[in-house]
């Protein structure tokens, strides 16, 4: 989906159609979630500070986000894909992938196909979509940005290692900003460039990626569109309005976000063994705690006892603007969920 938040607050609201728009908690403390495209003319990106923000793009208008409705809509989109294939990968609420080889349609096919569900949600939704289409996942995802916003690119066979040579490397999904300044300092700058280098000296200076990014570039990617994705962690998380200086203060926040993410883990009905602190600081600096425990948890009691632990692990090295808490090493099968419920009935809170 095209800037999704951004695109369903200005569809909601016709006044902000047209308008620089950020979904984010605030202009004075939030950081944004997505920017519009009008926005983004001006250097606006999610993950960006409000203040930075409002600097780059004074016109700029700061909505809270809805998460409710934006899920909402990716049901509406979803069950567009399911009238084409079962085989559906979702990403996040915006994305997914689809295996279109064979397809409900009989449409040989994938490019009008593509065309065909981007007309739909914007026929069922109001809002515009892009894709990519290719060979396998790798291909397809990045061909998916060359068109946006509302566009398609579709890479055949016989254009796959041209169109992988003439990439520049920060185009490549995969590869963020760490990795493209050591690929620049070690004079890859586009899959030509990457393509040059053996496996060894990959692995050498990239360790287990390496080996990824000496497949990819060759067009290699054997990873099959999974229909069940297991979800790997679950969250809780808040900006505060004025930076936190004391621990005593952070405790008494970290105790309201404990029950949010009881309550999230009780949703989903999974429970995990490592419990995760984040936390921002006022220079936007982050760090993260981690401690796993021997057994499955996730009542709000255990999960605040555990991050106290790691609040005082070390000093805090500056004011506090965000804390998080995070639940991974999931138990995702049965026979886990049944090993909790033992666990805990043993457990004294």
């Amino acid at each position: 989906m095209d800037a999704f938040f951004a695109s369903v607050e200005q569809y909601d609201n016709p006044e902000l159609r047209g308008r620089p728009v950020a979904v984010s908690g605030g202009e004075i403390r939030g950081v944004v979630s997505a920017a519009s495209y009008e926005a983004r003319k001006f250097g606006v990106r999610s993950a960006m500070s409000g203040v930075l923000a409002k600097k780059l793009c004074p016109e700029l208008v700061f909505v809270p986000a809805r998460f409710e409705r934006y899920k909402e809509i990716s049901q509406e989109i979803r069950r567009v894909f399911f009238d084409y294939t079962d085989l559906v990968e979702p990403l996040s609420l915006d994305e997914a992938y689809l295996d279109v080889t064979q397809n409900k349609k009989g449409n040989p096919s994938a490019t009008l196909i593509a065309t065909e569900i981007r007309e739909r949600i914007f026929k069922e939704t109001g809002l515009r979509a892009s894709a990519g289409i290719s060979v396998n996942k790798f291909i397809a995802k990045v061909a998916s940005d060359i068109n946006k916003p509302n566009g398609q690119k579709t890479i055949a066979q016989d254009e796959v290692l041209p169109f992988l040579e003439a990439l520049p490397i920060e185009n490549f999904y995969g590869i963020g900003e760490v990795t493209q300044q050591k690929m620049y300092k070690l004079g890859i700058f586009t899959g030509k460039d990457l393509k040059s280098k053996t496996e060894e000296f990959l692995i050498e200076h990239f360790r287990k990626s390496g080996t990824y990014y000496y497949h990819i570039v060759r067009g290699i990617h054997n990873s099959e569109v999974k229909t069940n994705r297991i979800r790997k962690s679950i969250a809780a998380e808040h900006t505060f309005s004025k930076n936190l200086t004391s621990e005593v203060f952070m405790l008494q926040k970290l105790e309201k976000i404990s029950e949010e993410l009881e309550k999230r883990l009780l949703k989903s009905e999974v429970s995990g063994k490592t419990v995760t602190l984040k936390i921002k600081y006022s220079d936007f600096s982050q760090q993260t705690r981690s401690k796993t425990l021997p057994y499955f948890i996730k009542d709000k009691s255990v999960l605040l006892a555990t991050v106290k632990d790691l609040l005082f692990q070390e000093k805090m090295k500056d004011s506090v603007r965000l804390l998080g808490i995070s639940v991974s090493n999931l138990n995702v099968n049965t026979k886990e969920k049944e090993a909790v419920l033992d666990i805990q009935l043993k457990l004294e809170f």
